[in-house]
């Protein structure tokens, strides 16, 4: 028991909050850019199978990253005891949790349209969600080391990872590709739905907070547009608004790809 105890203990180490564009946040943007390039000119060229290999080793990280931070906030030693209290709004389903989820599901699926589906999200959804946070962590960066390390690790892997999706041509650099994307993404908004719904019908709402990709319609938002017609717009077209709003986001993200890479093969013929 006293081992398990001082485990936890390390597990909590602390360290100041980081702040927004501080060392610690540099030091990390600069580690998501070096690991895009790097993987861009080691694997840019590889098969399949060893493309596969990085995104499911990368989901498995960042799973493996994740229970560890489930750990942190459901155990804590105070005054010498283990004390155990789950911390709800971190249950690992948010938006920015789905990357380890698809990626972790392509080691799953075979070559083909749930595959292609797959590797499509994480190539549009999931590169903007981790430019949102990366660009802007807001309140992601608390006072623990390795919450702080895990969320910059698990943030920062998705844009690298997208972009080698799209460079090593495992996704169509076309218009459409977005579009085998969204039913992932759909999927995902259907399940974080439902474990809101459960949530309040349980009661859990009650002493805890819990809002999955928040849009829960019975709590709050915290999203900037999303928030602001939440409580004036009936739930189903907040809803809707929600899938609009990321999927032309994440459309933008491949976009964005593509004018680049058209680009950089104009300067190259000249």
């Amino acid at each position: 028991m006293e081992f398990i105890k001082k485990v936890l203990v390390f597990l909590d180490a602390r360290m100041s909050t980081p702040e927004l564009y501080g060392w610690f946040h540099l030091l990390w943007l600069a580690l998501m850019v070096a690991a895009t390039v790097f993987l861009c000119r080691r694997f840019g060229k590889s098969d399949d199978k060893t493309i596969g290999r990085i995104v499911f080793v990368t989901a498995v990280i960042t799973a493996l990253l994740e229970v560890y931070k489930q750990i942190n906030y459901t155990f804590e030693v105070k005054d010498g005891e283990i004390v155990t209290d789950y911390l709800w709004y971190a249950f690992p389903f948010q938006f920015c949790s789905m990357p380890m989820y698809v990626g972790l599901l392509t080691g799953i699926f075979r070559k083909g349209r749930v595959h292609d589906a797959l590797y499509a999200f994480l190539s549009t959804y999931a590169i903007f969600a981790g430019l949102c946070v990366m660009a802007y962590p807001g309140d992601v960066f608390t006072s623990t080391i390795g919450v702080n390390i895990e969320t910059m690790i698990c943030h920062a892997s998705m844009i690298p990872i997208g972009v080698l999706l799209l460079y090593s041509g495992k996704v169509k650099k076309e218009h459409t590709t977005v579009l085998k994307a969204v039913p992932v993404f759909g999927a995902a908004i259907t399940i974080a739905t439902i474990l809101n719904e459960i949530a309040y019908y349980s009661g859990l709402l009650e002493h805890d907070d819990f809002n999955m990709f928040y849009i829960s319609r019975h709590m709050d938002g915290h999203l900037p547009v999303y928030s602001l017609v939440q409580d004036v717009i009936p739930y189903p077209f907040c809803l809707i608004i929600y899938i609009a709003g990321f999927s032309i986001a994440a459309y933008i993200m491949l976009l964005g790809y593509i004018g680049i890479s058209s680009l950089a093969n104009k300067i190259r013929k000249k």
